[in-house]
């Protein structure tokens, strides 16, 4: 495993961070396909014997549950001063007007939520998981001030949003003395490059540290374009993000297919090193629901793309509409 410091920070994190969406209880919302806590904690060992010391889950990720699976396996298995743990803010965590959101009492409430689910005293990175229109920014920026200041968080971090609202967040920031953002996790692979306007040049001009989410397209890029899977049939979230142009992104997908062919790798280790490889990038957050798919994200470290196969890959990439920000 490599490591990096984290964007401008002196945080040291493993060069791939493991997602924990796929770890959950299904009957307490969210996803059908999430792997209970029995089959999750061998995953989260492996990651760990990897090397992996950087993992990332949300409070909403099956109301809660992740937290919870995570936690107790980190607490099991690692040593919490090498663990670089984070969580997010912003989804609908009970009924209620309250019950959501970026207000201060949202992020005061969630975050002593979290760390109770957690079973830890502090997280390394506290993110906000969307904009919230409905708040403005200076509270959220303020009460996520107080939560560092308070030792419940480390770091803060934002996700998925337009770069102008990331900037004015950076701005209110650094205009009040308060804490600032020092990560950006957005959405970025071979089929959704959007992010390569504005987005990425801003973290690398901020330097900012970049974990994409979904480095592989929800699988899209790993097989065939019309193979199913039990994740593809029950996630409706994923069927909206690689829609608007299919016949483009079919032909990228064989793009993959070619190149890992004559690479000898499978192609998830073609898909991820593009992103590893793509600036400013620090560590791709990568699902894991089997054990072949840390064994492929660890071989993509080793697999270098050159500048011709890089402009392979990207070829038959057409614009598309802004994905992902809700």
């Amino acid at each position: 495993m490599d490591y990096v410091k984290f964007g401008n920070t002196g945080m040291d994190v493993s060069r791939l961070c493991l997602g924990c969406m796929s770890f959950g209880q299904a009957e307490r919302g969210g996803h059908q396909w999430v792997l209970d806590e029995e089959k999750s904690r061998p995953i989260i060992k492996k990651a760990l014997d990897y090397g992996t010391n950087f993992f990332d889950t949300a409070n909403v990720y099956s109301g809660g549950s992740s937290e919870e699976i995570v936690g107790r396996a980190l607490k099991d298995y690692a040593n919490r001063d090498e663990i670089v743990l984070a969580t997010k803010v912003h989804g609908r965590m009970h009924e209620g007007p309250n019950g959501a959101g970026l207000s201060r009492k949202a992020i005061m409430s969630e975050i002593d939520n979290s760390l109770k689910r957690l079973g830890t005293d502090y997280v390394d990175l506290y993110q906000i998981h969307r904009w919230d229109y409905q708040t403005p920014i200076e509270e959220t920026m303020e009460a996520l001030h107080d939560v560092v200041k308070a030792g419940k968080a480390r770091y803060i971090g934002a996700s998925s949003m337009y770069a102008w609202q990331f900037l004015k967040a950076l701005h209110i920031a650094e205009k009040n003395g308060w804490t600032r953002f020092v990560s950006m996790q957005n959405h970025l692979n071979l089929l959704y490059r959007e992010e390569e306007r504005e987005m990425l040049p801003l973290c690398r001009a901020e330097k900012i540290a970049v974990i994409p989410w979904s480095p592989m397209a929800r699988g899209k890029l790993t097989r065939d374009w019309d193979t199913t899977t039990a994740r593809t049939e029950t996630d409706e979230f994923g069927k909206t993000l690689y829609a608007q142009a299919a016949e483009a992104d079919r032909a990228v997908v064989e793009r993959v297919a070619q190149l890992a062919e004559k690479r000898g790798v499978p192609r998830a280790q073609i898909a991820l090193s593009w992103v590893l490889q793509k600036d400013p990038v620090t560590a791709p957050i990568i699902g894991a629901t089997k054990m072949s798919h840390l064994e492929d994200a660890v071989g993509a470290l080793s697999v270098k793309l050159t500048e011709e196969e890089v402009a392979f890959l990207e070829e038959r990439y057409i614009p598309h509409g802004v994905l992902g920000f809700n």
